[in-house]
Formats: C-alpha cells, sequence, structure tokens
C-alpha cells in the first residue's frame, strides 16, 4: 500500500449440478410448475414431492478416503463425508425466511407445515439426493496460522439448481461432529443461531453480498458452553440454521492445500472454482489465476467497503472466513456500530483490536495476500508480479467504492473534487457520539431549509446530537454548498434518494439480544418481528417504531458482551 494510499485509508477508517445441466429446456408449462413446487405438500392428499439435491463437487473434487467423522489430520482431498447428528426432540421451527424459500429453493409456503421438512433442515433426515460433506480448510486467526480447521459443526448436504437456473448449496450448522470438530461438539446455541438467522437475511435486504438463512430448528436438547471463556460454563440449548450461498470456498480452502504440499489438489480445486463462480474467465486463458486473483481482490474490496458504509464490523476477518465470491460469510460475533467509532470491536474474544470496524480494509489486504501466498506455486514468475501489483492497487479500489457508496449516502450526484473532504469532515466528528446509522438516515428526512435554519427537531434525535458540534454549521454550509450545484435535483428527490440507501432499521446488539431472551423461552415472536422489519430496512414501519428500533438503544444494550463462543 502507498504511503498516499495509507493515508488515505487512515482518513476514510478512522473518520447450479445437476451433472453439468444447464436450465432444462424446452419443458412444458406442467413440468416446470411440478419442479417450482419440488418438497409441495398438498394440503388435501398429503401426497409430498421432494426437493431432490445433487453434488458436483463430488464428481469434480477429491473425497476423503477415510470415512467416519472421528476426529483427525485429513488429507489430500477437499471434503470428508459425515452424517448429521440429529438433534433432540422436541423440535420447534422457530424462523424461516419466505424469500429463500420461494425465490431460491421454489418451495410452496405451506411446506413449513410438513413434519419431514423440519426434520430435512435440522439434520434429522436427508433431502434426496443429499451425500453430507464436510469442507476441509484452514486459515490465519487473529494474524496466525491455524493449521487444520474445517466444518466442525457444518454439514453441507448438496446443491439445488432453481427455477431462474441459479445453483445454490445447502449447509446446515449446528448438525452434530464431523472430521474437523476438533474438541468441539459440533453444535451451535440458540443465542448464535438466532443472530446469523436474522443477520443473514438482514445484510442481504441492506443490499450487501451475503450468505442467506433458510431455517432455524431449536430443540431442548442440552449445550454446554463458556460463553465468555472465563470458567462459567453454563447450560443452553441446541439449534440448527439451514444456510444457503453460491458456494463456501473461503480463502482458508486454498490455503491448506498449498501449506500441505498439495499442489495438484490446488490445482483442481482452483480450476473448479473459476470453472463454476467465474464463468468470465476462459479455462483455457493461461492467465486465468491471476485474472481470478485480481477478481477476487476487487470484489473483496467492494465488500468491505459495503460493509462500512452500513456500519458492520464482522467481528472475526480471518481467513477462513473470507469468501473466495467475496460474500459475507459465517456470522458470529458480528456487531453493527452504534456511535460512530473507527475501534468499534464487536468481539469480546479480540483484545487487541485487530478486527475493530476501522481495521477491516486492512485485514482485507492482509488476508488477499495471504490468497496470493497460496495461488504462488499456480503461477509464473510474470503472473506473479501482476499479481502483486494487482494487491498494491487494492487501496485505491476500496477508497473509491467507499467513496462511491457514502456519497450516495449524502445525496451527491456526480462529481465535485471537495466531495472526499465532506465525507471525512462528518465522519470526524465522532467526539459528539452521534448515532451512525440514524445520522444518516435522518439526514435523509430533514429538509434543506431546517439544517440551514438549524431547526432539526429533537426527535431527529442522532441528528440533533451532531448538531452540537463546534464545526457542525461549518459542515453544513459546506454541505448545502454542495447539494446547490445539483441544479436540477430538489430536495424532496435527495430525501427520497438518500431514504434509499440509508437504513432506518439495522440489527443492533441489543435488538437481537431482546429476542434472544425470548427465544430462549420458547417465545419467537420478536425473531419473527425483527425478520419482517428487516426485509424492509429503508422503510418506515409502525410495528417497529413501537417496538422502539429506531429509537436510541436503552441503557442496558450498553453492557452487552459477544464472544466467538457460540
Amino acid at each position: 500500500m502507498t504511503s498516499r494510499g495509507f493515508a488515505l485509508f487512515l482518513l476514510f477508517s478512522a473518520v447450479a449440478r445437476a451433472d453439468e445441466q444447464d436450465v432444462p429446456e424446452r419443458k412444458s408449462c406442467d413440468e416446470r410448475e411440478l419442479e417450482r413446487n419440488r418438497f409441495y405438500t398438498d394440503v388435501k392428499t398429503h401426497r409430498e414431492i421432494s426437493l431432490t439435491l445433487s453434488h458436483k463437487l463430488l464428481d469434480a473434487l477429491p473425497l476423503d478416503e477415510v470415512d467416519g467423522r472421528f476426529i483427525r489430520a485429513v488429507k489430500v482431498c477437499v471434503f470428508s463425508q459425515s452424517q448429521p447428528t440429529p438433534l433432540k426432540d422436541p423440535l420447534t421451527l422457530a424462523a424461516v425466511s419466505q424469500d429463500a424459500l420461494r425465490n431460491i429453493l421454489d418451495l410452496n409456503e405451506s411446506v413449513i407445515q410438513n413434519e419431514e421438512f423440519v426434520l430435512c433442515v435440522s439434520g434429522g433426515k436427508l433431502f434426496p439426493g443429499s451425500i453430507p460433506l464436510a469442507h476441509r480448510y484452514g486459515g490465519h486467526q487473529f494474524g496466525y496460522w491455524s493449521e487444520q480447521l474445517g466444518d466442525g459443526r457444518a454439514h453441507l448436504l448438496g446443491e439445488y439448481t432453481n427455477r431462474k437456473g441459479e445453483r445454490w448449496e445447502l449447509q446446515l450448522k449446528g448438525s452434530g461432529k464431523t472430521p474437523y470438530s476438533r474438541s468441539g461438539d459440533g453444535r451451535a446455541v440458540i443465542r448464535s443461531s438466532v443472530r446469523e438467522f436474522l443477520c443473514s437475511e438482514a445484510m442481504h435486504f441492506l443490499g450487501v453480498p451475503t450468505s442467506r438463512a433458510l431455517s432455524l430448528v431449536v430443540s431442548e436438547e442440552p449445550v454446554w458452553r463458556d460463553r465468555f471463556y472465563d470458567g462459567n460454563v453454563i447450560k443452553e440449548r441446541g439449534a440448527v440454521v439451514l444456510r444457503l450461498a453460491r458456494s463456501w470456498f473461503r480463502i482458508g480452502s486454498l490455503e491448506i492445500l498449498t501449506r500441505s504440499g498439495e499442489f495438484d489438489v490446488l490445482r483442481t480445486l482452483s480450476d473448479f472454482v473459476i470453472k463454476e463462480h467465474f464463468k468470465s474467465i476462459a479455462t483455457n486463458n493461461p492467465d486465468k489465476y491471476a485474472v481470478f486473483f485480481s477478481r477476487v481482490v476487487n470484489e473483496t474490496a467492494h465488500l468491505i467497503a459495503h460493509w462500512m458504509s452500513v456500519g458492520f464490523a464482522h467481528g472475526v476477518c480471518n481467513t477462513d472466513n473470507f469468501s473466495l465470491l467475496s460474500i459475507t460469510i459465517d456470522y458470529g460475533p458480528f456487531g453493527f456500530m452504534e456511535s460512530y467509532d473507527p475501534n468499534f470491536v464487536p468481539n469480546s474474544s479480540d483484545d487487541e483490536g485487530r478486527y475493530s470496524i476501522g481495521a477491516q480494509a486492512d485485514v482485507g489486504l492482509f488476508n488477499l495476500q495471504k490468497l496470493l501466498e497460496a495461488l504462488k506455486p499456480l503461477l509464473t514468475s510474470d503472473q506473479l508480479s501482476q499479481c502483486q501489483q494487482i494487491l498494491r492497487e487494492y487501496s485505491q479500489t476500496y477508497h473509491q467504492r467507499f467513496r462511491e457508496l457514502f456519497k450516495a449516502k449524502l445525496g451527491f450526484l456526480g462529481n465535485q473534487e471537495n466531495d472526499s473532504y465532506l465525507i471525512a469532515f462528518l465522519l470526524k466528528m465522532e467526539d459528539t457520539g452521534a448515532d451512525f446509522t440514524m445520522t444518516f438516515r435522518q439526514l435523509s428526512e430533514v429538509t434543506l431549509s431546517q439544517l440551514q435554519t438549524g431547526a432539526i427537531p429533537l426527535s431527529m434525535w442522532a441528528l440533533s446530537g451532531l448538531s452540537s458540534h463546534e464545526y457542525f454549521r461549518d459542515w453544513v454550509q459546506l454541505y448545502l454548498k454542495r447539494l446547490s450545484r445539483m441544479k436540477s435535483d430538489s430536495d424532496a428527490a435527495r430525501q427520497h434518494r438518500m431514504q434509499g440507501v440509508n437504513p432506518r432499521y439495522v440489527l443492533r446488539n441489543w435488538m437481537a439480544e431482546s429476542a434472544i431472551r425470548k427465544a430462549e423461552k420458547n417465545d419467537f415472536s420478536e425473531v419473527t418481528l425483527l425478520q419482517k422489519t428487516l426485509t424492509e430496512p429503508f422503510v418506515e414501519q409502525e410495528e417497529a417504531e413501537k417496538a422502539g428500533y429506531s429509537n436510541k438503544p436503552p441503557s442496558w444494550a450498553q453492557q452487552l458482551r459477544v464472544s466467538c463462543s457460540s
């Protein structure tokens, strides 16, 4: 990163298989309708049509020769076969994403009334065609290489190609031990599962690239956890989330192969990822690995800039949690920043603040450096030099996307010389403790006349708080002058445009915690309310307002702690 690029960073951070099938051709409308409604339960006849999965992964990638889920060091493969361990009855289907149900898996909503569906999405029964797999990967955790990690409590069930021709991988999380469980029990608990389910869907509707969550099933099965690693082990309850993604491959998927000297497997997996997920890269292109690396660098920079634009801190930006497809995966001790603070750390396990929100772009660069090291055996010396130059351009790519997103948040059209300064100036007024999300939202709701006269309503609590800063009036004058240059724009158009990118609701930790406390008592009403609210985060909603989701966080929220324990 150049000195200029580093300075800019500080400025902005501190201030489908089915046997290689295509979409089915020339099928009748009736046949297509049947495929759309796989696993549909006809209410009158109770006739079931199964959702059938396939496994292109198995045909293309080496499988562990050793069978069984006992803990072991795994070599020369990408996956191990491993059967889920069913949760103990009674089971409760606590939440379902209707959007994922209909628009990803082509399922009719009535399927959730089917007991067999609940079993399939919790690991008690397999979908037809499913061959459960656990993925082998390694990773740099908190900056240090951690050898074999892998899916220690997740099972990849198979792939589904929907009616739009999209290929999605279905994965259970919390479904029991695998060869990669190490000392873990393979389970997830209600609190982490509620958070993952809600945040996956919330990020999708915020427009941030992410894995999705189909369902949340909870059990009475006891699971023991030392929540804050302080020796206080308590009994919690088990839960399983069915997650969906175009791919679960991550930087650590390639790292472990290079570290183990398994270069043939490295090439096989890299070729597969490029062929299946980077289709614009010709498979016979001699520079395909360098082009692939360039794409990942570019899209990772865009992803992290998008995180920043909504105040999202991932919390555990290890290389085993960074997707090769540059989507947000593995939701753990994440947090949406409340008061603007580049040093915000959502993870109480992160004592050094390595994964603070303001450090995410730098951590992205570190992780991409590790990806380049993993790809090095596949690159010629010229290609390696090319990739190193691509990496040097990462900072510029990140800052450019950061500026674009924050300009949109401020309602700017076109480019002006002082746009970057206006963004940095606003963020620099952090010492007022103004709420990040609601400051931008209320800027999209206030009129220019109110800004000009300083008559900001007290109901706009975040913006009103920011207005106490000694330099706020100076910033407002610069902001109004910038807007005045957009001659064809109107105040109403500005407000509408800004409200489309500045959410009124994000999944704050206190909101998730409130839902978790109820869920642990078998009351899933707030999970349902939050899910409904977060599917339309840019729209003011009566129920959400009554629940206080756009109000100042309650005082007890300051005491909340979230750790890696789940």
